[in-house]
């Protein structure tokens, strides 16, 4: 098998090799002959911030009139509750707890188009009412089973 001549260092670019690991440890890497050694820059302490007076922004008030009650509301945000098809678990803001939504299906606009659109299509011996009796094809509204608020609704169209 062909290999390449090794390389030779000596002469590289027209530099000296550098040294081996051996010599670089034994030896001391600086020399300083006569010379001074150079000046070291330490870093000169500088002075604390200053503080300052501590100056409220807004006055206080004086509660001459007695003491007033503070009202506390707790806003509870549900990221991905999607109402749909299906039950889902949210927490309920009228009894504060969570719950699985009772579903009720209602008649809505997809309802009344798919009853209009079989009329018109010829079934007027009472198949043009099937829609009402289809609960995929009403709106949906989610309720709480503990307290019946409603907490949202999906609608077909």
């Amino acid at each position: 098998m062909a290999s390449a001549p090794p390389m030779d260092f000596n002469n590289y670019y027209g530099q000296p090799q550098p040294p081996s690991y051996e010599e670089t440890v034994a030896a001391p890497q600086y020399t300083y002959s006569n010379t001074a050694p150079p000046p070291v820059y330490a870093k000169t302490p500088q002075p604390a911030y200053p503080t300052q007076a501590y100056n409220q922004m807004y006055p206080e008030q004086s509660n001459a009139a007695g003491p007033s009650n503070v009202v506390v509301q707790t806003v509870y945000v549900q990221p991905g509750a999607v109402f749909g098809d299906f039950p889902v678990h949210v927490h309920c803001s009228g009894c504060t707890q969570m719950v699985l939504t009772r579903l009720v299906h209602d008649n809505g606009v997809l309802t009344w188009l798919t009853c209009l659109s079989l009329s018109i299509v010829g079934c007027l011996y009472g198949c043009c009412l099937i829609p009402f009796c289809v609960d995929s094809l009403k709106d949906v509204k989610h309720h709480c089973p503990n307290c019946n608020s409603l907490l949202g609704v999906y609608k077909r169209l």
